[in-house]
């Protein structure tokens, strides 16, 4: 009876329990359709503008041809040698690094880090060959997901050739903040042309807080390249690695001698004339090792506190000191110490105990720590005291003595 009256006086108790499961029901749909909007509006965010003008602000007017236009010319270089010996007479630009594993002939996905040696030339001559793209890189090698971004370097080991820049990359791939390109992207001075977007599709994804490098040997030596990484980013972070210029010509001659075995001897190639002891610095081998000139050439456009300076020889009697120095000018936690090395008495280097995403020792290819040729003596110690004036420049410029004399 009691319920009977309630209904009685009630009217809308039967109705009110499917009311509130729609009201949920419409409550729970609202919610999932605001979540669907939210994910899609987040997603599409992450997809990067294919128009020119919504470019990142590093890439700002940089594409090709227009960026060497943006900053200050280079102040020229005022020969002098105070040896008596001879002066420049070739162009630097066609002097080459110490590895070919050229970006033209790979797809994107096997560049990693092939070691290997340069086309050998008897006196700096290019290869030669027809400039062609690698890849062909669109807007869309900006694209980020749960593995990474592709960037432009922060850092660029830019020199020298022979003076052991492979060896110090490696070495640098073992730290877990650091990520290169395998291969030398020569984009500074052979593939400039192909902009920046190309270049920056060359790099390895990288998360936050990692640093993009890379390096090619031959920009120290380009004339226009200081010019061009400025025009990129002038916080550009430069890393040169330094050896005995002598000790570095011999090293240059013999990777080209192993590669070419009927080459004139080192003497013939060393003097313009014999009897007049005159040197012939248009020959690359002898051309590279005058780092004060090239120096002066990076000095127009950034300062000394962005460039480091690596001992080649320190590099090989003590590599966790000169790591440990490389570490702090990036800005990197000191990871990578003594215990990451053991040297290997046969190649005459420091070896890796552990190799980046390897657990086995690593050393470097057999093309590194080749023998020597036997040189007279006297030749040796004419070409000490050729550079030895600019030895001691190159020590007033970088307030360091590298002891080579």
């Amino acid at each position: 009876m009691e319920y009977s009256l309630l209904r009685a006086h009630h009217p809308y108790a039967l109705s009110a329990s499917p009311v509130r499961r729609k009201l949920a029901l419409f409550g729970i749909m609202l919610v999932l359709w605001l979540y669907v909007l939210y994910s899609c509006v987040g997603s599409c965010a992450t997809v990067p503008s294919l128009r020119a003008d919504r470019r990142r602000p590093e890439d700002a007017g940089l594409r090709s041809g227009i960026g060497s236009r943006l900053v200050p010319q280079a102040r020229a270089w005022e020969d002098y040698d105070q040896t008596g010996v001879g002066v420049f007479s070739r162009d630097l630009n066609n002097v080459k690094s110490d590895d070919v594993t050229d970006v033209r002939t790979f797809p994107r996905n096997v560049l990693k880090g092939n070691e290997a040696e340069t086309e050998t030339e008897r006196r700096g001559g290019d290869a030669g060959g027809e400039r062609r793209s690698p890849v062909h890189s669109g807007g869309l090698s900006t694209f980020s997901n749960g593995s990474g971004t592709k960037r432009l370097p922060q850092a660029i080991i830019v020199g020298v050739k022979k003076g052991g820049t492979r060896a110090l990359l490696e070495f640098l791939r073992v730290h877990p903040d650091v990520r290169a390109a395998g291969a030398e992207p020569h984009f500074f001075d052979r593939f400039y042309d192909n902009g920046l977007e190309w270049y920056r599709d060359l790099m390895p994804k990288t998360l936050d807080g990692q640093i993009t490098m890379e390096k090619t040997p031959s920009y120290f030596v380009t004339r226009e390249a200081p010019a061009r990484i400025y025009s990129m980013s002038r916080s550009t972070k430069l890393i040169v690695v330094v050896r005995d210029p002598v000790t570095r010509a011999i090293s240059d001659y013999t990777q080209t001698l192993s590669k070419r075995p009927d080459i004139p001897s080192f003497e013939s190639l060393m003097f313009k004339n014999r009897t007049t002891g005159l040197i012939d610095t248009s020959w690359s081998a002898i051309q590279i090792g005058i780092y004060a000139k090239h120096l002066d050439n990076w000095l127009q456009f950034f300062p000394m506190r962005q460039i480091l300076f690596v001992s080649g020889e320190r590099l090989i009697s003590d590599p966790a000191g000169e790591l440990g120095r490389v570490q702090d000018f990036l800005g990197l936690k000191r990871i990578i110490t003594d215990k990451h090395f053991y040297f290997n008495q046969t190649k005459g280097f420091p070896c890796l105990k552990k190799a980046e995403g390897s657990s086995k020792p690593h050393c470097l290819g057999k093309t590194k720590g080749r023998t020597h040729p036997n040189i007279n003596p006297a030749v040796v110690q004419r070409l000490r005291d050729f550079y030895r004036p600019f030895n001691m420049k190159f020590y007033q410029m970088t307030g360091h003595n590298f002891g080579w004399d």
